[in-house]
């Protein structure tokens, strides 16, 4: 539940981003915005996916770009649904996508912990002790060596 919240969040600022940028884009009000946020977020959820799979071929051939394409009528199906969402044509609906999609990744990368969380370090594997050929440099047993010795002239 509370990864859809972040979720829908993430689609409302985001829209509210594209409302902003794209002049071919526009709505009535602040309700507005955030029933489009809803429904952007459940038609990308339930009807994307299944229009990704029967445009398969396309976007194979076109190596992912039709994803575009498909992003843009996501938009412009949304603006038919939403009484105050105005969407010019189907372009300004492909521009609007881009946008939203640019800007969600953005902010699911700063908001979303489980998500955009990168991690730095290394793996070791559960026979890690077991396994005397490994490729491992200790730089703490160093350093607290360097530490001693220091703590031994001092």
């Amino acid at each position: 539940m509370k990864n859809v919240l972040i979720k829908l969040i993430v689609n409302i600022i985001s829209f509210t981003f594209v409302v902003k940028l794209v002049s071919g884009i526009q709505v009535d009000n602040w309700k507005t915005v955030i029933i489009v946020g809803i429904v952007l977020t459940f038609v990308n959820a339930f009807l994307k996916p299944s229009i990704l799979l029967f445009t398969l071929p396309l976007n194979i051939l076109s190596l992912g770009l039709f994803t575009f394409v498909i992003n843009g009528f996501m938009f412009y199906i949304v603006s038919k649904i939403v009484k105050g969402f105005y969407v010019v044509n189907f372009w300004n609906a492909v521009i609007g996508a881009l946008i939203f999609s640019i800007t969600g990744a953005i902010l699911n990368i700063f908001i979303s912990p489980s998500h955009g969380k990168v991690k730095f370090g290394f793996h070791r594997p559960a026979d890690f002790r077991k396994n005397k050929y490994h490729d491992v440099i200790d730089v703490e047993a160093k350093e607290e060596n360097r530490q001693q010795g220091l703590e031994k002239q001092g």
